[in-house]
């Protein structure tokens, strides 16, 4: 019996799979079967794996050949079985030799004249190959991809033909020489400088950017809601090491890598109102990554939030607490990575102009209402900031020659020093302090406390939202380069928070 190594993925988690080949006598006529709990994408291996070996000009012998993908209880899918299982049919067939194969990872989709073409997950299989001592065998465009996982054994052929020619001493397949390249520049495009009047709506995202909290924002359209986010990537910290793995992990796993590149930039992730819960949380019958996961380290932006399906919102509530998410289905269960921080922008009313005598409809306030209790009051809780972006005024649109607005470089420096101090004080961002941390990391003298108690009271927070206000304050102080928290930093943060449903008895 000929065993070689594979692979699949619960969530980002690798799991080992033998691809165990065996030829047994007793046919008149060649007989190909595959077990081993294998959907219908590893079946259709099998006329692939057939069609490649009459491209090879290599007949199977009239035997029964039985391919069995084993631990045989674990669902297998994907079309990355079908080189594994060509190379275990031609080591049966002593064409390939199975003593050296067996210190490979295989996996590649088999065309029918024998090419090798891409398949997903070859940079969270090179990452577990190493950490197993293993070298990869993987499609020829996907080489660099494995290379990133800094893997020192590495075949990518373009053929099977150039996979038999290595091992029989014919001609050697290079090891691969190309480096990865920067791919996501284009994302964080435009500057803050760019974006006219706004100042408390910048300090606010200046804000989210330093300690890592959701936001959002509710204009009037036209007043840069969408400019303002989008140019959130720019004021945030570049990624750590580890951060760019895991995130070009997932987007692997999702097959959206691109070529020769790492995601080194954080990701911007904006998502159409009409987008489905599969398409946000992720899911399918292979449990696949959805925005949510694909946001990890980066931001997921939600325009025209009261326009989203409600159950597809209420998806946001459990991942934005843990940082990670569960996709569920009958025989399978994922769990993907999701620290992703939200940015939200919505309209005031359907129309967009509650509160202009001159533009806003006659059934305001009650549209309004209507209108913003889509959203539900736990969602809006788990929001740290809330921001009102009034229309700019159109004598603001031209650029200020004596009081030039702050370009991202020196807001950024600002948010870089805050998450330094951050990551030297408690490890991580502010926006996920909790517990004896918030307790020892945040600390009020008994007037602050008084204060922030009885605003409290008064406007009615959850005990979500108090310990919100208090992250919010440690952000504020952070920017502004002190250990203690004071007065006017509680005063800031209460300001970022709904105070009622009520401007027009809507306001958010």
């Amino acid at each position: 019996m000929i065993s070689l190594s594979s692979i699949i993925f619960n969530g980002v988690t690798a799991t080992k799979i033998d691809v165990q080949v065996q030829l047994s006598s007793g046919l008149a006529k060649p007989e190909f079967n595959i077990i081993g709990l294998a959907d219908r994408a590893v079946k259709e291996s099998a006329e692939r794996v057939r069609n490649a070996l009459n491209a090879l000009n290599v007949s199977l012998p009239p035997r029964r050949l039985t391919v069995n993908l084993s631990p045989a209880d674990v669902e297998k899918s994907g079309s990355h079985f079908d080189l594994p299982i060509l190379c275990g049919i031609l080591c049966a067939l002593d064409i390939l030799p199975m003593d050296k194969l067996s210190n490979y990872l295989i996996m590649g989709e088999v065309g029918l004249d024998g090419s090798i073409l891409k398949t997903d997950g070859v940079l969270p299989a090179s990452v577990w190959a190493k950490k197993n001592n293993l070298g990869i065998i993987c499609p020829a465009p996907q080489a660099t991809e494995a290379k990133l996982a800094d893997i020192q054994d590495i075949l990518a052929p373009k053929h099977v033909l150039d996979l038999i020619n290595h091992f029989q001493g014919v001609s050697k397949i290079e090891f691969p020489s190309d480096t990865y390249k920067n791919t996501t520049d284009e994302q964080n495009i435009g500057d803050m400088a760019e974006v006219y009047g706004q100042q408390a709506a910048k300090r606010a995202l200046e804000i989210a950017a330093a300690g890592g909290h959701a936001m959002l924002m509710v204009g009037p359209p036209g007043s840069g809601k969408t400019m303002l986010a989008s140019r959130l990537p720019t004021i945030m910290p570049d990624m750590t090491s580890d951060e760019i793995l895991d995130t070009s992990v997932i987007y692997s796993i999702a097959g959206k890598l691109p070529g020769n590149g790492l995601i080194t930039k954080r990701p911007f992730r904006a998502v159409h109102h009409t987008a489905s819960p599969v398409a946000l949380a992720g899911g399918g019958s292979d449990a696949r990554p959805g925005e949510i996961s694909l946001a990890h380290n980066g931001v997921l932006f939600l325009d025209e939030l009261p326009e989203f399906n409600r159950a597809t919102l209420e998806i946001l509530r459990q991942p934005m607490e843990s940082g990670k998410i569960m996709i569920s289905r009958a025989r399978h269960n994922a769990t993907y990575p999701a620290n992703f921080q939200l940015i939200a922008a919505m309209n005031p009313c359907p129309c967009g102009h509650l509160g202009n005598a001159a533009l806003s409809c006659t059934r305001a306030p009650r549209c309004a209402e209507a209108y913003q209790n889509k959203i539900s009051g736990p969602l809006l809780d788990r929001i740290d900031l809330h921001v009102d972006v009034d229309a700019v005024n159109p004598w603001d649109m031209k650029p200020d020659t004596t009081n030039k607005p702050e370009t991202s470089a020196q807001i950024r420096a600002r948010v870089v020093s805050a998450r330094n101090r951050q990551n030297k004080r408690q490890g991580y961002v502010n926006a996920l302090l909790n517990g004896s941390a918030l307790d020892n990391f945040v600390k009020l003298s008994p007037e602050m406390t008084e204060f922030l108690n009885t605003a409290a009271e008064k406007i009615g927070l959850s005990a979500r939202g108090y310990n919100r206000i208090k992250r919010i304050a440690r952000t504020i102080a952070d920017l502004a380069d002190r250990d203690e928290i004071i007065m006017d930093d509680l005063i800031e943060a209460l300001s970022y928070r709904p105070i009622n449903r009520g401007k027009y008895g809507v306001k958010l």
